[in-house]
């Protein structure tokens, strides 16, 4: 799967929730895609359909590509631990995935310009890199000459309370990934059982 530039009200349709952050539609439609909608008699997924689903949910969630995906698995199973637990941990983690928690991008894709951009520095170094994996302790914060640049930071929204594992000081426009988050605190709805379901096979 490349990078998806379609329309987001589609693929919320297709899951039946707003993955991509616009489920405005779904109340007016929220049937998946294709001809004759909801008068069309569809087939009940099988086990691994089911389990496709949602390895391609995650993936779209995340914005992550189908090798990256399986690198990042492949890492979660060699950690101790439960595997789909430190699946999400690591998505969690992603440098992209925090600036958009700490809401200094309104999305996860203004979060991947941003740091792809050079706007955004961890430990006072730029990364450049969106997959970049955080560490408990790393600090990031805006390059000093993006901070000049207002269009970048009327963005910043502030961190969602909700988000105990991430800290960001509005004053200094400084954030702090605290610690890797418990998967009953991340808000996004993923069977990660079925990926390692499917991964297993």
């Amino acid at each position: 799967m490349a990078r998806y530039t379609g329309p987001k009200t589609k693929i919320s349709r297709i899951f039946g929730e707003p993955i991509l952050g616009n489920g405005k539609w779904l109340n007016k439609n929220s049937n998946p895609p294709g001809q004759h909608g909801a008068a069309r008699k569809r087939k009940s997924l099988g086990e691994y359909a089911l389990q496709l689903r949602e390895k391609q949910k995650a993936k779209y969630t995340y914005g992550v590509l189908e090798k990256q995906f399986r690198r990042t698995f492949e890492e979660a199973a060699r950690r101790k631990g439960v595997t789909g637990e430190n699946l999400i941990k690591l998505l969690e983690a992603r440098l992209d995935n925090t600036v958009f928690r700490m809401g200094i991008a309104p999305s996860r894709p203004a979060a991947r310009q941003l740091v792809s951009h050079k706007h955004i520095m961890v430990n006072g170094d730029v990364v450049n890199v969106p997959s970049y994996q955080l560490k408990a302790g790393d600090i990031i914060t805006f390059k000093p000459a993006s901070t000049e640049k207002t269009g970048l930071t009327s963005m910043v929204r502030g961190k969602n309370q909700k988000f105990s594992w991430l800290d960001w000081n509005e004053s200094t426009m400084t954030g702090t990934f605290i610690a890797y988050p418990e998967r009953e605190n991340v808000p996004e709805n993923i069977k990660e059982q079925l990926i390692v379901e499917l991964y297993s096979k």
